[in-house]
């Protein structure tokens, strides 16, 4: 299981991470895509969407170090650590691929701190990426044509309105990748002792739900008592 979910973290690279659809009355009918990658490039309608960010002040970030695939606006948020977002993800796969190498001895239990690990490193990403949408949303350029739009912060995954267009965001193709590498490593924590086999795993589940209520209800019956 680590050793796939490391295989995942590298693929996911090769994939957008991220994908933003907007609608506005200028496209009516037409819903505008825009995917970014854990590095400097943006796919899609990335001219059309430019064109809208334009109209009330938003650009795209500006990655700094690395030539990024679109026009970089002069008012546009300095992005730096965009440039080397793929180092985080090759960490953590090379993490897991010496996971996978572990001895019997110790394999147990270096999972377990590496799976709080992870979980602690994506919720820390998803914070902070909603932290820069909040600087970046509120970092208009006060010549746009669309004048007086108040700041705004676009959400990591859902939906948001700004003047008269509407947005949604939500993972891509290397953000579900990414998913499925962290369910595998939680997987291989739940199932590390289990005899069952893979395709027994889905019988296993109930019995895995059981054992951990029971232990959470013997847990604050000890406290309470």
């Amino acid at each position: 299981m680590a050793l796939l979910s490391g295989v995942l973290m590298i693929v996911s690279l090769a994939f957008p991470v991220w994908r933003i659809i907007l609608t506005a009355p200028q496209y009516a009918g037409r819903k505008l895509y825009v995917r970014l990658y854990a590095y400097p490039r943006i796919t899609g309608d990335v001219r059309e969407v430019s064109g809208l960010n334009k109209y009330v002040g938003f650009h795209f970030p500006d990655p700094v170090y690395l030539e990024p695939n679109y026009e970089v606006a002069e008012t546009a948020y300095a992005l730096p650590e965009w440039s080397i977002g793929p180092m985080f993800f090759v960490v953590l796969a090379i993490g897991a691929f010496a996971i996978s190498l572990s001895s019997d001895a110790t394999i147990a239990r270096r999972l377990k701190l590496y799976f709080a690990g992870v979980i602690a490193a994506f919720v820390g990403l998803l914070a902070w990426a909603q932290v820069r949408l909040y600087q970046v949303g509120h970092n208009l350029d006060e010549s746009a044509p669309m004048a007086g739009v108040e700041g705004f912060t676009p959400p990591v995954l859902g939906g948001y309105q700004i003047a008269n267009i509407s947005g949604n965001a939500w993972l891509d193709v290397g953000g579900y990748l990414l998913a499925v590498a962290v369910i595998l490593l939680g997987t291989g924590v739940v199932f590390r002792d289990s005899e069952a086999t893979i395709r027994e795993l889905p019988e296993e589940l109930p019995r895995v739900f059981k054992k951990g209520r029971d232990r959470i209800v013997n847990r604050i019956a000890t406290r309470s008592t």
